[in-house]
């Protein structure tokens, strides 16, 4: 492999024999190389290829400035995330993240503290997401040898989701705050308590995390099925009623319409959740 780039001593960029760009780390792999030198293969710890020529030249520009030690954590944290997700993961995350943690890192060693205002909402909406997050603190806790709180657990958490989603850092928020305004809205009008470990409620969760998704990118579903929406607001019309203020809620908060099958999937999700509160009423 031939050096297109030396980005510091312990970072590269080289070709391989496929003409593919790839990212290198290792130990004094860039020690006194030159742009056209040979790779020393044996000094190779890492290798990364991103397909996104504009998260790799950020991805350069962020590790001419940090360690190396951040982006390997980083990238043993996305691996994880991964494999436990059983999905890939935007690549995006390898940038964040890894920015993320430096970020983390000083900011502890400065002593300033950090709170994240969407701990409980995140614990709650991402569960999957924030059992990850708390094992990535363990990893950089260990690597650094500092104690961040919880709270960072939480921003690793959005951090995963984006790159799940494909989504920016404030619209992942506005997804998490948007989720919380729906169940209050459902909770006070239905008068109930979810049942946090119920099916339905995870099944409602989930519908409201892809159906804020949609909204915020701007791909709300459309549908000529008149008939079956017909049925639903006949069948579950007190469910439809709920769903309705609903769309007045994102009408006033977030200036945007919802389509009728929107309106009809709310409808279905709301009526599951509120027949399973009250058959345990019963």
């Amino acid at each position: 492999m031939k050096i297109t780039r030396i980005i510091n001593n312990n970072v590269i960029c080289a070709v391989n024999a496929r003409r593919q760009e790839l990212m290198l780390l290792g130990s004094g792999i860039g020690f006194q190389k030159q742009k056209g030198d040979e790779v020393d293969e044996s000094k190779i710890e890492k290798e990364f290829f991103l397909k996104s020529k504009n998260v790799t030249g950020k991805l350069y520009a962020l590790l001419a400035q940090i360690p190396m030690e951040y982006v390997r954590v980083s990238d043993n944290i996305i691996q994880y995330a991964k494999a436990t997700l059983g999905k890939e993961l935007n690549e995006n995350i390898y940038l964040t993240l890894t920015d993320h943690i430096n970020f983390a890192v000083a900011r502890y060693s400065q002593g300033l503290s950090f709170s994240n205002a969407l701990l409980w909402e995140i614990k709650k909406f991402y569960l999957a997401e924030f059992r990850i997050a708390l094992k990535a603190l363990e990893i950089i806790n260990e690597q650094f040898n500092i104690e961040l709180p919880e709270d960072e657990a939480a921003s690793i958490a959005l951090h995963i989701v984006n790159a799940e989603l494909g989504s920016e850092m404030e619209d992942t928020m506005k997804i998490t705050q948007l989720i919380q305004k729906v169940l209050n809205l459902v909770r006070y009008q239905y008068k109930i308590n979810f049942d946090e470990e119920s099916l339905h409620y995870t099944r409602l969760v989930t519908h409201l995390k892809f159906f804020a998704y949609r909204l915020f990118s701007n791909s709300i579903i459309e549908s000529n099925d008149v008939d079956f929406q017909d049925i639903i607001k006949a069948k579950y019309k007190e469910e439809y009623q709920c769903s309705l203020k609903i769309a007045e809620l994102i009408r006033l908060e977030y200036q945007k319409e919802l389509t009728e099958e929107e309106l009809v999937y709310l409808t279905v999700h709301i009526k599951r959740v509120t027949a399973e509160d009250k058959s345990r009423d019963n």
